[in-house]
């Protein structure tokens, strides 16, 4: 069995698409295409797109040295598809009609699979997504959300929170199937999701109106304030679905969804910005206690991780009132490359099972 692969992972964004190739786990480059407003604007939609940016690909491929026809694979992020379980999934031809219909939704990352399988089919190679945002093994009992006909939903940073997962696990000395662990992803929306035996079966949603405030999300709303937010005839209720979703928390509050220029604020002197920041940490820290009771307290251990985990000031203020329930790990960063390229390396290597998507 070939134990050598190279594998392109793409991650495309709203503004930008993130490439990298790998040897196996070892990065040989990483680049990130910016586009601007003026290139996006001669598209009506994000699917449009994908040929323009898979050209854009192609090209840096070519300028780097690197032969299309080394590649061993192609992996795409994952887009807005029907709920599923979490893994490796094979890009097949009702992924793509999903992805090309966007019938959940236009999303930037729905192009991945789609430039993956176009540029894989002409090379006779695999091509896969991971761990999309739309993973869902909730258990029954936590779907349930206090009024018929509305479940709770799973919309989070799986595919993070899955490698982070698998690498938090592998140091406790544990495999991923085995260890109960709660994950809080902290960039521009909060995701804390509580991981039993390989699968999260509680999150709160990342996307609408669940959990802490973020940077850009207002997270659970007062329900009254909530009812006169969407019936003071100011707001369509596309334009409520914008403020819960990118015009809350640290912007709303603070103008500004980076948390430097929060903790520049902080050194200034600024007593808001100090009682905001401080209770976004106060309700990530309380979303993580009370998932420590889905698993009856029988937690390995509590990791951080995301853009925010950069931040000492917000991870120690977070630490502090939760490391009673366990071991509290920092993982800072998104690590959305290397895990693509591991949920590709895992199926070619034999390791786990392709999924196809139906």
């Amino acid at each position: 069995m070939k134990n050598n692969f190279r594998i392109l992972a793409i991650n495309p964004g709203s503004t930008s698409t993130k490439i990298a190739v790998y040897d196996n786990e070892e990065l040989l480059f990483e680049q990130v295409v910016r586009y601007s407003n003026e290139e996006l604007a001669l598209f009506e939609s994000i699917i449009g797109q994908y040929e323009f940016r898979k050209n854009g690909i192609l090209q840096i491929l070519k300028d780097r040295g690197i032969s299309i026809e080394s590649l061993d694979a192609i992996v795409g992020r994952g887009g807005l598809l029907k709920p599923i379980a979490g893994g490796t999934y094979a890009v097949n031809d009702s992924m793509i009609e999903a992805l090309r219909l966007a019938e959940r939704g236009e999303h930037a990352s729905n192009i991945g699979g789609v430039i993956a399988r176009e540029i894989a089919d002409k090379l006779g190679i695999p091509s896969f997504i991971v761990d999309p945002v739309v993973v869902d093994e909730l258990t029954d009992i936590a779907r349930v959300s206090g009024l018929p006909g509305y479940d709770r939903v799973s919309i989070f940073h799986a595919l993070n929170q899955k490698a982070v997962a698998r690498k938090i696990s592998k140091e406790l000395g544990k495999s991923y199937d085995e260890a109960n662990l709660i994950i809080a992803h902290m960039g521009g929306g909060v995701t804390v999701g509580v991981h039993q035996n390989g699968e999260v079966i509680d999150v709160n949603d990342g996307l609408y109106g669940e959990g802490p405030f973020s940077p850009e999300r207002t997270g659970g709303l007062p329900n009254g304030h909530l009812i006169d937010l969407c019936f003071s005839g100011k707001y369509t209720p596309g334009e409520v679905r914008k403020i819960i979703s990118s015009k809350g928390g640290l912007v709303a509050y603070l103008g500004t969804n980076d948390g430097r220029e929060v903790g520049k604020m902080i050194e200034n002197g600024d007593g808001k910005a100090k009682l905001v920041y401080s209770a976004m940490a106060y309700q990530i820290a309380k979303e993580i206690a009370a998932d420590a009771a889905v698993l009856f307290g029988k937690v390995d251990a509590i990791v951080l991780t995301g853009g925010l985990a950069y931040d000492k000031v917000l991870v120690e203020m977070i630490a502090d009132r939760v490391c009673f329930i366990a071991d509290v790990r920092i993982v800072p960063g998104e690590h959305e490359m290397i895990a693509l390229t591991e949920g590709a390396l895992r199926v070619l290597r034999g390791e786990e099972k392709v999924k196809e998507y139906k």
